[in-house]
């Protein structure tokens, strides 16, 4: 199982940072353009335990493929957690954690994500997976960036 950490300064509040990351809508203002990101279930203004999102993603040679994760743990502004229920992984745990701090909202991601151990699941993580996820998380550090500056 691979493992990716990252942690970003948002200069926002604490209460702004969770009522953007709350609203399920707002995860294609973060999405990459190339991974043609389509929510395709209906989505509530707030997320909800138990909520389950379904997509549509095309993350290599435009093949759609069909993503459903679950919002299972929510700590309101401090954390939530997205798990897949159908989707390209064997495993994805994504929690996504919230602190304030002086200079604004420190977020802290953590992903624990497998692919499968089949020869297959290695092979494809190792040609192209692995640096498609450090890649996601690096445009939706720049795309936070962006989109929060002052």
């Amino acid at each position: 199982m691979k493992k990716l950490v990252q942690e970003q300064l948002l200069p926002i509040s604490l209460e702004q940072a969770w009522n953007f990351f709350a609203t399920p809508k707002n995860l294609n203002e973060v999405t990459p353009d190339d991974l043609v990101f389509e929510i395709t279930s209906d989505v509530p203004e707030r997320m909800y335990e138990g909520l389950m999102i379904t997509y549509k993603i095309k993350p290599l040679l435009n093949i759609s493929i069909n993503w459903c994760t679950e919002i299972t743990h929510i700590k309101e502004q401090e954390y939530f957690v997205d798990e897949q229920r159908k989707g390209p992984y064997n495993i994805w745990h994504h929690e996504h954690h919230f602190k304030s701090v002086e200079e604004g909202t420190l977020m802290t991601d953590i992903l624990h994500y497998d692919i499968g151990k089949s020869i297959f699941g290695w092979f494809a993580g190792k040609l192209f997976v692995d640096e498609q996820v450090k890649n996601i998380f690096s445009h939706r550090y720049k795309a936070l960036e962006k989109y929060f500056e002052h």
